[in-house]
């Protein structure tokens, strides 16, 4: 059933009410003859009246409420300040509406945003797990074909079989890893440690990588060898070892990766600076996303996961900490972060 307006109500009763104070008086002052004509005439004109005072408090709710219509069907945020009162109740609903809209809006853009970087991670999982799996598909039937009788074939076969399974491994530890930052599930393991002879065992493990493109490892002047932090060792090793290899990786042939270290008081700010090719700065705000790469062959070249700079920012921010990252294309890189000092 169909729900009565409440002007027509009101309207109805006025008039039914009109109508009876009138009967009444004719039939007290009036003779018969002319209370029939009267009685056919009220009813005709307060017909009339009741039909034009519907229609203008129609035209009138009508006028208010279109507004509201028009801001959900035909959204657009405005930033024009409106002249109407700031009283009027219809104003206050419709600028509600509008908040609610704006709110619904970017509510949409961000699931939107979300459901295109799922779509680009589940493409980027598949495509960095096809590659090595292929390989291996490869090697397997070439040996099978005869190829494992070959001595020449044989073993160099089998050694690029085990990169490859060693590369998908790489992949699945650093998704769990991830994985596990994410959700809270890998608790950090806190001592207190020496940040200095840490960096250096980075050094020691990567010097036959940046060797080989002439890259020089070195402190910062002046870096205190005894700057001690509070943190997960293991997890910081792995964050500084990630950030070195991509300065290698990324650095100019000849050139050089200098790690740096700054008191904040009650924190040690460490900074991993090359002299290399740098990033555009289009690519900065995507820098730490999960297999994105600035360069996606020569990063595949390197044997890069594409996972590093995603876990070195979950590592720091599981410890309460902020990681940045500054660079010019042509000029270098520099990555850094903050810990507690102890």
């Amino acid at each position: 059933m169909k729900s009565v307006a409440p002007q027509r109500i009101v309207g109805f009763l006025a008039v039914t009410f009109m109508v009876l104070a009138l009967l009444f008086f004719l039939i007290n002052f009036f003779s018969p003859s002319l209370m029939v004509s009267l009685l056919i005439t009220i009813p005709l004109f307060s017909g009339i009246a009741f039909s034009a005072i519907n229609y203008f408090i129609n035209l009138f709710i009508y006028a208010k409420i279109k507004p509201i219509y028009k801001t959900i069907y035909n959204f657009k945020p405005d930033n024009k300040k409106s002249s109407q009162n700031e009283d009027d109740i219809f104003y206050q609903v419709n600028r509600e509406v509008e908040q609610w809209m704006k709110g619904k809006t970017m509510e949409i853009q961000q699931l939107r945003q979300l459901e295109k970087y799922r779509k680009e991670f589940l493409g980027n999982v598949s495509h960095e797990l096809k590659t090595p799996i292929f390989n291996i598909q490869g090697y397997i039937l070439t040996l099978l074909e005869g190829g494992i009788d070959d001595p020449d074939i044989n073993m160099l076969y089998l050694k690029r079989t085990e990169r490859s399974i060693d590369r998908m491994i790489s992949i699945i530890d650093d998704l769990e890893a991830i994985s596990k930052l994410e959700s809270g599930e890998l608790k950090l393991n806190f001592s207190r440690f020496n940040i200095y002879q840490l960096v250096e065992e980075v050094f020691d493990l990567q010097e036959v990588r940046a060797s080989k493109r002439k890259i020089k490892l070195v402190f910062g002047r002046n870096a205190d060898r005894n700057i001690f932090v509070f943190a997960d060792k293991p997890r910081i090793f792995q964050v500084v070892s990630n950030l070195v290899v991509n300065s290698i990786n990324y650095g100019k042939e000849g050139g050089q990766t200098t790690v740096s270290f700054y008191d904040l008081d009650n924190l040690v700010l460490l900074e991993i600076r090359d002299n290399g090719i740098g990033i555009a700065s289009k690519d900065l705000p995507r820098i730490f996303e999960r297999f994105y790469r600035v360069d996606k062959s020569r990063s595949r070249d390197q044997g890069g996961t594409g996972l590093g700079l995603a876990i070195v920012k979950h590592i720091i921010e599981a410890h309460k900490q902020t990681i940045n990252v500054n660079s010019k294309q042509g000029k270098g890189t520099s990555f850094t972060f903050t810990l507690e000092k102890k």
